[in-house]
């Protein structure tokens, strides 16, 4: 999709990517879906000057961090790291480059920010959603460069298949179960019968 969808709002292609049928509820899939997100975004923009090369090598390097389980083992979730290689990629950073290195280097210090206070337990689709909404932001501060981002609020719908179980009413993304009203008006009514 990072090649082929045309939208301009990287949330609105991360969710479309996150609810494909194959892709499990935890994997590092989930790296590549925020840098490609970022990245179709950014090609579908006015801005847009990413090439499929660029692509290509931003997925290259998401690869050699974003490892199942490393969130756990070594306190990085691959998410940041990926977000940092569209910044590196778009910049021309490199080790040892002045500007550019301190500037990839404050985003994933963001992303890592924003991950870290919707831990316990971990959620990679919320760690995406998340890492594109200070993205945004963040590469209108430092380029001036607007992307649009969904403004209507983000309602996951994949709460059940958490295997280490869903955070709930602690995630913004949460979708609260409907009330049962009916089971409410019995309470209410039982509680009336109960004081008078």
């Amino acid at each position: 999709m990072t090649l082929t969808d045309r939208s301009p709002d990287p949330l609105e292609i991360a969710e479309r990517m996150m609810s494909h049928p194959s892709l499990p509820m935890l994997s590092c899939d989930h790296a590549f879906i925020a840098a490609g997100a970022l990245l179709a975004a950014l090609r579908n923009s006015p801005y847009g000057r990413i090439t499929e090369q660029e692509v290509r090598e931003v997925f290259d390097r998401t690869a050699k961090q974003a490892h199942g389980g490393y969130c756990g083992l070594t306190g990085v979730c691959g998410i940041a790291p990926a977000v940092g290689a569209v910044l590196s990629v778009f910049l021309g950073a490199r080790c040892g480059s002045d500007r550019e290195q301190r500037i990839v280097m404050e985003a994933v210090t963001r992303v890592s920010r924003v991950i870290t206070d919707l831990t316990g337990p971990s959620c990679c689709k919320a760690y995406v959603r998340a890492a594109l909404a200070v993205a945004v932001p963040f590469f209108a501060e430092q380029f001036g460069m607007v992307l649009p981002l969904s403004t209507s609020p983000v309602v996951c719908g994949h709460a059940e298949r958490h295997p280490h179980g869903c955070r709930e009413a602690k995630c913004p993304y949460y979708r609260q179960p409907a009330k049962d009203i009916f089971a409410e008006a019995k309470f209410v009514q039982g509680t009336v019968a109960c004081v008078t």
